[in-house]
């Protein structure tokens, strides 16, 4: 990756974005073809039969009719597909987004120098966000390698939604609120969100425009553990999010009414960074077997992670890490382009710290205290609830497969993605033969 970000100096990250081709509209005719393909394995004669009636009808009729519409709309959009798309799959869904929408992981630091070991979680995570912040400084000034197949460059739009992005929920509809900015657009939000023991706080990542070092990120987890640990717990705002998303939004809406100092801080929280949550929790792990912290970073603690924002970083006691993510703003490839260069760095490094261990005057972090009542803590508890019931009813199994890898798929003619989805439906059909 070094050898990438030194090419990078030639290229802006995001330089091609406004002489990338649109998206274009396959013709009726290669649609219906591949609809009746993928129907197929699943219809005996007589459906398939009824099936091409059926398509050559639509084709014939408001097919056609259709499908001019869509030259029409995409004549006027880059991608017609990617609001329709981002609408249906998952602004529009009313389910809880925390277990049913967001994608989460562990972190591969404990296959070389961060085995679990408890009492490291301040000073590994201060390292571990040091390299998170340094990797949005690359997409800050632009410095990260446009991906391309061969020479041809790729939409890298995703990025701009890793840091600084939450969903915000609606009655009916959510929406993705994106804060961030180059450093040739203008100024970026430089706070993270750390949550502990169902309170809140920030601080600013940057110090007279320097980021802060690990020592110092460290002395700012410090203060906020040792409050967290020594005054009673907050009330745990972050677990509305893990809320039905009506339920939520209206929860929201009363919160806000409450006292406008409480959108105030909702806003801090959306526009950070990223949120950082500090957990009591010390997951069994091993190269082998990921099976319990990744149940504890998807079906934990619902206090230690806002479920709304695209980055949430945990950390457990033993040292371990994990993220969890909204699927809304981006795909997984981008949470893994983070994770591998953060892994890179603290392989590179041996998991230390090697510069200067000296800690400037920098301001503590400051506490959001949301003003509440009995209804909101009520709103809490409510979600609380429904949020461990349905964790209880999915069962986790984490375990590396080492026989083979993506290369050998690709040997065969077989992206790895599409591999998968096949394992899948086998593993479908020999337990229901069906």
């Amino acid at each position: 990756m070094e050898n990438q970000l030194a090419k990078s100096t030639e290229e802006r990250t995001f330089q091609y974005q406004d002489t990338l081709p649109s998206l274009p509209v396959p013709s009726l005719e290669e649609s219906l073809k591949k609809y009746l393909e993928s129907v197929k394995p699943f219809a005996n004669e007589e459906e398939y039969k009824k099936t091409e009636e059926i398509v050559k009808k639509f084709q014939n009729g408001v097919g056609e009719k259709l499908h001019q519409k869509l030259l029409k709309k995409a004549k006027g959009k880059r991608n017609w597909l990617e609001e329709w798309w981002l609408n249906v799959a998952y602004l529009d869904v009313r389910i809880p987004s925390q277990l049913n929408v967001n994608f989460a992981g562990p972190a591969a630091y404990i296959e070389h120098y961060w085995p679990p070991k408890e009492g490291t979680q301040l000073e590994r995570g201060s390292i571990t966000l040091w390299h998170n912040f340094n990797y949005w400084q690359l997409l800050r000034k632009e410095k990260l390698p446009v991906q391309k197949v061969g020479n041809t460059p790729l939409d890298m739009d995703q990025f701009r939604m890793l840091f600084s992005t939450c969903r915000v929920p609606g009655i009916t509809r959510d929406s993705v609120m994106n804060y961030f900015s180059t450093e040739s657009e203008g100024c970026s939000p430089s706070h993270v969100t750390v949550l502990c023991r169902g309170r809140v706080f920030v601080f600013d990542v940057m110090h007279e425009g320097c980021l802060i070092t690990p020592p110092e990120i460290c002395r700012q987890l410090t203060y906020i553990h040792k409050r967290c640990h020594s005054e009673p717990d907050g009330p745990g705002i972050a677990a509305l999010t893990s809320e039905e998303r009506t339920q939520w939004a209206k929860a929201r809406e009363y919160l806000i009414g409450l006292d406008p100092q409480n959108l105030t801080m909702l806003e801090k929280i959306q526009s950070s960074i990223l949120v950082y949550g500090m957990s009591d929790g010390s997951p069994h792990v091993t190269p082998e077997d990921y099976s319990q912290v990744t149940a504890m970073i998807l079906t934990g603690d619902p206090t230690v992670l806002w479920g709304d924002k695209s980055y949430n970083l945990i950390s457990f006691s033993n040292g371990v890490f994990g993220c969890n993510g909204d699927h809304a703003p981006y795909d997984g490839m981008i949470i893994i382009n983070v994770s591998r260069y953060v892994d890179e760095k603290i392989f590179e490094n041996e998991g230390k710290w090697k510069g200067s261990e000296k800690v400037q005057n920098i301001p503590l972090p400051e506490e959001l205290v949301f003003t509440v009542d009995e209804k909101v803590l009520s709103d809490i508890k409510q979600a609380k609830a429904q949020y461990l019931k349905q964790a209880s009813d999915l069962d986790i199994v984490v375990y590396a497969f080492t026989p083979f890898g993506k290369k050998l798929t690709k040997k065969k003619m077989l992206h790895p993605d599409t591999f998968v989805q096949l394992a899948l439906q086998l593993a479908y059909y020999r337990l229901h033969g069906r």
